[in-house]
C-alpha cells in the first residue's frame, strides 16, 4: 500500500445536468434579475452568458473586456440544485455555494470576502434603503472616525460609511480589487477636514494578529471621486500620499 494509503480518498465531483432549452432560459433569466436588482452587481457591470451547459457570471473593469467571476454548473442531484465556483488557478475551480438559484446568487450578490466584489454588505444596505424609498441612509460620525447608522445605531462597514456618509459611487468602493480577493479588510487611517479625501488601510489577518496589506487614497478631484494605491513608505498621511502623488503625476503605485 506504501504512503500512497494514508491519503483519503478524492472525492468525486458532483454529476452535472443538462438542461433543455427551456429551463436554460429559465436559469438565465432568474440570474440576469439577480444582476438588476443588486444595486452592486448592476453598478459594477456583471453579466451572465451561457456555454456549454453551464452559465457564467462575468464582470467588465473600466469598460474592458469581461472576466469571468464564477461559474455555476446545473447538478443531477439534489433536484434543481446549482454549484457555483471560482476559479483559483488555471483550470482548478473551488466550491463556494450549493444550493438552488437564490442561494446562489444571494453568495454571489451577499459576498462580504471580496471572492466576488466584497461589498455584501453595502447591496443590502441601498435595497434597504431604496425600501424606504431614499438614495442613502443616514450616517453618523463619532469622534473615533466610526460610523454608525443614525436610525437603529447599528455600526457601519466601511464601505457603506464611504457610500451613505462621502458619496463615494460603488465602482470606486470596489477598487483596488487585488486587495478584496485576498480578503484584506479596510480600515480608515485619516479623514480630510472637509471629508474629500479619506485614507484607508487594508490589513489581512492571521493566528498571529495584522499584517500589512497595502494604503489607498479616496478623494475627491474636479468634483469627481477616485482611488490611488500608495507606495507603504509614503503613506503615513494624506499630506504625504498626496505629495507622492503630485510627483508621480497621479500615477498609482
Amino acid at each position: 500500500m506504501g504512503w500512497r494509503g494514508n491519503w483519503p480518498e478524492r472525492v468525486p465531483r458532483p454529476e452535472a445536468k443538462k438542461l433543455s432549452d427551456d429551463e436554460k432560459a429559465a436559469f438565465k433569466k432568474s440570474m440576469d434579475s439577480s444582476i438588476t436588482s443588486s444595486p452592486v452587481l448592476s453598478a459594477l457591470d456583471f453579466r451572465v452568458r451561457t456555454s456549454r451547459g453551464r452559465f457564467y457570471y462575468e464582470r467588465s473593469f473600466s469598460g474592458a473586456d469581461f472576466i469571468v467571476m464564477g461559474r455555476v454548473t446545473p447538478l443531477v442531484t439534489p433536484k434543481s440544485y446549482l454549484l457555483l465556483e471560482v476559479e483559483y488557478s488555471k483550470a482548478s475551480w473551488k466550491q463556494i455555494a450549493k444550493g438552488k438559484i437564490r442561494t446562489i446568487t444571494n453568495a454571489i450578490s451577499g459576498d462580504t470576502k471580496g471572492t466576488f466584489h466584497g461589498l455584501g454588505a453595502l447591496d443590502k444596505s441601498i435595497r434597504r434603503a431604496k425600501k424606504q424609498g431614499k438614495e442613502k441612509l443616514d450616517v453618523i460620525k463619532d469622534d473615533d472616525a466610526s460610523f454608525y447608522y443614525a436610525e437603529s445605531h447599528q455600526k457601519c462597514s466601511l464601505q457603506e460609511a464611504l457610500y451613505h456618509y462621502f458619496g463615494v459611487p460603488i465602482p470606486i468602493i470596489a477598487e483596488p480589487r487585488g486587495w478584496y480577493v485576498y480578503h484584506r479588510t479596510p480600515r480608515i487611517r485619516e479623514i480630510s477636514v472637509d471629508n474629500d479625501k479619506i485614507l484607508v488601510d487594508y490589513r489581512s489577518s492571521s493566528l498571529y494578529g495584522d499584517s500589512f496589506g497595502g494604503t489607498c487614497l479616496y478623494m475627491k478631484r474636479e468634483g469627481q471621486w477616485g482611488v490611488f494605491t500608495i507606495k507603504p513608505n509614503q503613506s503615513t498621511s494624506i499630506e504625504s500620499s498626496l505629495s507622492w502623488l503630485e510627483k508621480r503625476k497621479w500615477k498609482n503605485w
